[in-house]
């Protein structure tokens, strides 16, 4: 048997490395091929190379795709491995997710602590996402919390040199670098873990059936099931990276069950919910997702403006609410929106729920006022701007 030679394309850090064996292995072993019948092609990405900045801050979770997506459209590569959970809501029309290897475990690992509750009162702990500070916060009021990128050794040796108290890291990534007794599990009853966390996807070009039909022997049916609904709760949403969402969806038999909860920035507004549908039934997400919108409208107070509720900042997945005493309009950290007329997150206007920007933000935002009033341009309008919708990304 002639044994074709094609090019599997990954990010470059030992995470994605271990991942892309895998799927080669996986590959090999489906079609009787040997190892070497498919290349493993490293690609560095911009998400790899920034490591001082949160990635929402700087384009979001296209910084880990962008690089392999354009080598896949440009012929370079044949195939690319993606975490799931790290890759946009919203893909390129000319790609297609052909495949997923079964699911590992969806739980975060706690590192330097047996316990969220035995952290010591106000300690410091280190994540990058969103989704675990709101829910640490929630848990644990007095918790703070600091940006901490970089794999997951970096990671590691930085809670060991008492960087920070503690940090948390996905259960499955530990687990693929063999070691599954680094760090406490915490169960999902107390954290949900992100959308697609634990699953590996494989895509390629949709026009490559070849391609197409390698790769999905080796799919895992109820995993990429699974996933595609909790893809599909954040299209829903319109959640964008700032965005603290929790998702899980599981199988049984003929069922797939969705739970979900949402959260402010600091996790003092929350709601969460659960439905069920028979699989192929593509409402459960949208419905789920409108419920939750709902509820945390009647139970935090919405936006009752038109322009606010079924107009552009709605579509946009953006507040435009002002801020009473800076006339500052800002977006809210939650910034989902539901089409239809019915209000969004980002347009509900609680104590509870907080209008922030980051040191970051405010400092651009700074320097650009600084620019204009140097160069004699006023506002648009009047007006600070905020363009563009963000409904591209996943978390």
């Amino acid at each position: 048997m002639t044994h074709p030679q094609f090019r599997l394309g990954t990010r470059g850090s030992p995470l994605a490395l271990v991942q892309a064996n895998m799927v080669r292995d996986t590959l090999a072993r489906a079609h009787g091929w040997t190892a070497d019948a498919i290349e493993i092609v490293p690609i560095k990405t911009t998400g790899d190379r920034v490591q001082n900045v949160a990635l929402a801050e700087i384009g979001g979770k296209a910084l880990w795709t962008k690089e392999l997506d354009r080598a896949l459209l440009s012929g370079e590569i044949d195939c690319a491995v993606h975490s799931m959970k790290d890759v946009e809501t919203i893909r390129p029309a000319d790609i297609a997710i052909a495949a997923m290897l079964p699911r590992a475990d969806v739980r975060d690992r706690l590192i330097g602590a047996e316990s969220i509750a035995a952290l010591r009162r106000g300690a410091v702990i280190g994540t990058s996402s969103p989704r675990r500070v709101a829910q640490l916060r929630r848990i644990r009021p007095d918790l703070a919390t600091v940006l901490f990128r970089g794999n997951v050794d970096t990671r590691l040796a930085k809670v060991a040199a008492g960087a920070v108290d503690a940090s948390m890291l996905a259960a499955a990534g530990l687990d693929r670098l063999g070691r599954p007794d680094v760090g406490v599990a915490i169960a999902i009853d107390i954290m949900l873990p992100a959308p697609a966390q634990g699953a590996v996807g494989i895509e390629a070009r949709a026009s490559d059936t070849r391609m197409l039909g390698w790769l999905a022997a080796i799919d895992d049916a109820a995993t990429h099931c699974c996933v595609l609904v909790e893809r599909a709760l954040l299209a829903a949403l319109q959640a964008d990276c700032h965005s603290p969402v929790a998702a899980l969806a599981t199988r049984d038999g003929d069922t797939i069950r969705l739970r979900a909860e949402l959260f402010a920035e600091d996790g003092s507004a929350h709601v969460s919910g659960e439905a069920c549908a028979a699989v192929g039934d593509a409402t459960l997400a949208a419905r789920l997702a409108a419920d939750l919108l709902a509820r945390l409208r009647r139970r935090y107070g919405g936006c009752s403006r038109r322009d606010h509720t079924g107009g552009v900042a709605a579509r946009a997945g953006q507040c435009r609410h002002r801020r009473p005493r800076t006339g500052r309009r800002v977006r809210n950290t939650i910034t989902p929106a539901v089409r239809g007329g019915r209000a969004s997150l980002g347009c509900l206007r609680s104590h509870t729920l907080r209008f922030a920007h980051s040191d970051q933000r405010q400092r651009a935002s700074a320097r650009r006022a600084r620019a204009r009033s140097a160069a004699g341009t006023p506002r648009a309008g009047g007006r600070a701007a905020y363009g563009g919708g963000g409904t591209r990304g996943g978390f």
